[in-house]
């Protein structure tokens, strides 16, 4: 479904355990609009990061959880009934099959957590 859209996802683990992880260094060699990739696996979950700028599509995750925190920018969760502003030092977990998209009116690096077998872009 990423490839119906523009956005670069890689769901690879990237690093290993005991291996350094660089956030500054990911964003200073993005160029991507829409950048998500899995940064490591922890007991069965992984960790991601998004380096984003605009809006992504409206869906949902039927059997998964998924946590968005901010570290850099600002990160709109719309809802069908409300819309959740994240900043930095900020995050929120959506329920399972609840319909939802995220924002970023300016470039945004946030990091995710979620279950390795999710589909980011929805069921």
């Amino acid at each position: 479904m990423t490839d119906k859209y523009n956005y670069s996802t890689h769901l690879d683990i990237k690093f290993e355990h005991f291996e350094l992880i660089d956030i500054h260094q990911m964003v200073k060699e993005c160029k991507d609009k829409w950048f998500n990739q899995t940064l490591t696996e922890v007991n069965g979950s992984v960790a991601r990061v998004g380096i984003v700028e605009g809006e992504y599509h409206w869906h949902k995750h039927e059997n998964d959880d998924e946590f968005f925190f901010v570290l850099e920018g600002k990160l709109l969760v719309d809802l069908e009934n409300r819309t959740i502003e994240l900043n930095p030092g900020q995050g929120v977990t959506i329920t399972k099959n609840v319909m939802h998209r995220t924002r970023a009116p300016q470039k945004t690096v946030m990091l995710m957590v979620e279950n390795r077998d999710i589909i980011p872009a929805g069921d």
